[in-house]
């Protein structure tokens, strides 16, 4: 098996020596070089074109996750772990969207650390369970906004209407339903197609399902 290329980066010189005692004792891995800051890690990669680079978030200078954004984008091949001490979503997210490949916790257990590894170097995505959780709720949150601004444009009124079309209501079983006159549904029927940018009552209907309208109505 080939070796996977490993950059160590990290302020702190102890760290890195204990880093890379920990990995070298490892068949597969070979550690290529160290660096102390973003700019010494960007010129390591440039010249060594490592598989994985292990890099920590706080760097004098630069930050790890911009340096992380540069390499990313300038050396595709090389994938990026954040080992860091800092759990605040913040930079978990920062180093998401910088592009890095696994975010783990510098408490990691010397076994995990090298299974973190190999499975960066495999081209796959991996984060540290104690901010997996926060991950999945920030998704879920992204989601439940992206579904509630799907109706944004759409008056309390125009949802009731909406959901009833939804259930396949004509409109006078709608106005019935909302105590309203038929012209009047019609005139909200006309109004949700033209807000929604959809052709007809069906298209309505299959809107208001994909994005969950039910959760969004006030009852």
């Amino acid at each position: 098996m080939k070796k996977q290329r490993i950059i160590l980066v990290d302020d702190h010189e102890v760290v890195r020596l204990g880093l890379k005692s920990l990995l070298e004792r490892h068949p597969h891995f070979d550690v290529v070089g160290e660096a102390g800051s973003a700019r010494e890690a960007l010129e390591q990669v440039e010249s060594l074109k490592p598989d994985v680079v292990v890099m920590d978030i706080r760097l004098p200078g630069t930050s790890g996750i911009d340096a992380c954004e540069q390499i990313v984008s300038q050396y595709p091949n090389t994938k990026v772990l954040m080992l860091t001490s800092y759990a605040e979503d913040e930079m978990l997210f920062s180093a998401i969207r910088a592009g890095a490949s696994g975010y783990v916790l510098k408490q990691i257990g010397s076994e995990d650390l090298i299974k973190a590894i190999e499975s960066v170097g495999r081209g796959e995505a991996l984060l540290d369970p104690a901010v997996t959780q926060r991950v999945f709720q920030e998704v879920r949150r992204a989601v439940k906004e992206e579904e509630a601004s799907a109706f944004a444009h759409l008056s309390q009124q125009e949802k009731h209407v909406l959901l009833l079309v939804s259930e396949g209501k004509t409109n006078r079983e709608i106005a019935k339903n909302l105590f309203l006159g038929e012209g009047t549904v019609r005139n909200y029927v006309s109004s949700i197609l033209s807000k929604l940018s959809v052709n007809n009552r069906a298209e309505a209907a299959a809107y208001a399902v994909q994005h969950s309208l039910r959760e969004y109505i006030t009852l």
